[in-house]
């Protein structure tokens, strides 16, 4: 399952469970369209650090990276690849 597919799945099961994966577009503004609110992000991000594994420092807290499912999906691939920078010692 691909992260976008895990990303919605964990959007609708908690924010949206009248709305399937066809219906959440990938650049949805989960924000402004108020899907998700300041205590939502929270959950999100503790999902995140859960689900795949990744801290999320103080640093990441900028919306813009939980706004849609492409930014998360961005986010977890950006995080991702710095992990894998790091641990070779790059």
């Amino acid at each position: 399952m691909s992260n976008i597919d895990q990303i919605k799945r964990f959007l609708i099961e908690e924010f949206l469970p009248d709305v399937t994966p066809d219906q959440l577009a990938d650049d949805h503004d989960l924000l402004s369209d108020g899907v998700i609110d300041s205590l939502g992000v929270l959950k999100l991000i503790a999902w995140v650090e859960d689900h795949f594994a990744l801290p999320v420092d103080d640093t990441d807290l900028d919306p813009n990276n939980f706004r849609s499912v492409t930014a998360i999906d961005a986010f977890i691939t950006q995080r991702r690849a710095g992990a894998a920078t790091a641990a070779v010692g790059g």
